[in-house]
């Protein structure tokens, strides 16, 4: 029987899923392992800090946006949405052959949960990637058979903040 990958999810109403995920990256990147970073439904590629910081860490760090410049309809993504989001788990493949320490698919609970991919899709995924790759899944409100797939969850809850939330450059982005 094949081994399959270590799975690790972050999900949650709080901030700092991908800044978690973000956290173990820099560890193994510091270690002298290979992360690769796919980011679903964000295409701010020059405000972020993990985009930015990428020629600065190096050959073992690779980072693809999949996304617009605008927020997601929740309610009602758009067919660019979820064209850039198919292009985005087309690209977490072509990186996962690479085999990668860590694979971090920021925000795929979220795309999943809002119909810009399928589930069954993602775990069909997950069911091929190299058990020596870990891959960390990032996003609010992460589905049933993504919590039964995942070796490890952790649940992000905002405990106190302001009522508007805003995020803050060089803390949140």
């Amino acid at each position: 029987m094949r081994m399959k990958a270590k799975v690790y999810l972050w999900t949650g109403n709080g901030w700092g899923k991908t800044t978690s995920a973000l956290g173990a990256a820099l560890r193994a990147i510091g270690h002298g392992y290979r992360v690769s970073v796919i980011q679903f439904m964000k295409g701010w590629k020059e405000k972020v800090g993990e985009y930015k910081i990428r020629s600065k860490l190096g050959k073992n760090f690779s980072i693809q946006q999949f996304g617009t410049k605008k927020w997601v309809s929740l309610k009602k993504p758009s067919s660019k949405d979820i064209e850039l989001a198919k292009k985005g788990l087309h690209a977490a493949y072509f990186e996962a052959k690479k085999k990668p320490f860590l694979l971090i698919l920021d925000e795929i609970n979220l795309a999943i949960r809002i119909g810009l991919l399928k589930e069954k899709e993602v775990l069909d995924f997950l069911d091929i990637v190299d058990s020596r790759t870990t891959v960390y899944l990032t996003g609010r409100n992460a589905t049933k058979g993504l919590l039964k797939r995942a070796d490890f969850i952790n649940e992000i809850a905002m405990k106190k903040g302001p009522k508007k939330l805003k995020g803050e450059k060089g803390i949140d982005y």
